[in-house]
């Protein structure tokens, strides 16, 4: 039977590649340089990384789907790829809209204070200055970073990681998204602004968007996931309900 849904994010057989690069310089003169350049040899301290392994999945309106899976697996390559970041080796990425990836559309700036970054990150994402003005104290106060002192005012290099992360997931909450992309976002603040996420979430979903959630916490994923995808090195290893792909993916780390 035909799945009646409307798909949001369709990835086929999705391959990513990229080098990484050695942190000094090649040893070496500029002819033994050139030398190896026309003789097609390798440059060192040069490798490739096979990220993404022939992932293929179709994600719909309203879903939360949840990307679990050891460090290195391929998570936060894939959401880069699905954003349009990464340019996929070979396969292809088909989404309806422009997908937002949390921390990244939000161009945040260091050295700008809290309350200019908000501005500049709603812009990023297409508000309007209106929107923003209208909006701008929900983003405050859904962050919570102003619950000690006035931090808002303060540049956003003074801020912890986390509270960083809150304000970059406030930002991006106050809008609604057709496709909404999380990298550990959730799992920084304390267990109020873990619900009002949760909340927020189920009303982007509601709102005909799709979210996808990477996160290290289990149980995040369960309580805000219906869906769940595991990538093990870089392969797709299980796609179901976020129970079922989180539970096996515990036993399967309880047999290593």
């Amino acid at each position: 039977m035909a799945d009646s849904r409307t798909p949001t994010v369709v990835v086929d057989d999705v391959h990513v590649i990229y080098k990484v690069h050695g942190t000094g310089p090649a040893k070496g003169n500029a002819t033994s340089a050139l030398g190896r350049i026309l003789s097609r040899r390798g440059t060192p301290g040069v490798r490739e990384v096979h990220a993404v392994k022939g992932v293929s999945l179709v994600a719909h309106r309203g879903e939360a789907i949840g990307l679990i899976g050891s460090n290195g697996s391929g998570k936060s390559t894939l959401l880069k790829t699905i954003a349009g970041l990464l340019p996929p080796h070979r396969g292809r990425v088909y989404t309806h809209g422009q997908p937002s990836l949390l921390g990244v559309n939000a161009a945040l700036m260091g050295d700008l204070t809290g309350e200019r970054n908000v501005i500049l990150g709603g812009l990023a994402m297409g508000m309007s200055r209106t929107e923003i003005q209208e909006r701008y104290q929900d983003i405050v106060d859904f962050s919570g970073i102003n619950d000690k002192g006035d931090f808002i005012s303060l540049p956003m290099r003074t801020y912890s990681s986390g509270m960083g992360a809150r304000l970059r997931f406030s930002i991006a909450a106050a809008k609604s998204h057709e496709v909404l992309l999380i990298d550990e976002a959730l799992s920084t603040g304390d267990a109020a602004f873990q619900r009002r996420s949760k909340r927020r979430i189920d009303e982007l979903r509601e709102q005909a968007g799709t979210v996808f959630l990477v996160s290290h916490s289990n149980s995040t994923i369960t309580e805000t996931c219906d869906r769940a995808i595991w990538l093990e090195a870089g392969t797709l290893r299980m796609d179901g309900p976020a129970k079922e792909v989180v539970a096996e993916y515990e036993r399967y780390n309880g047999k290593k």
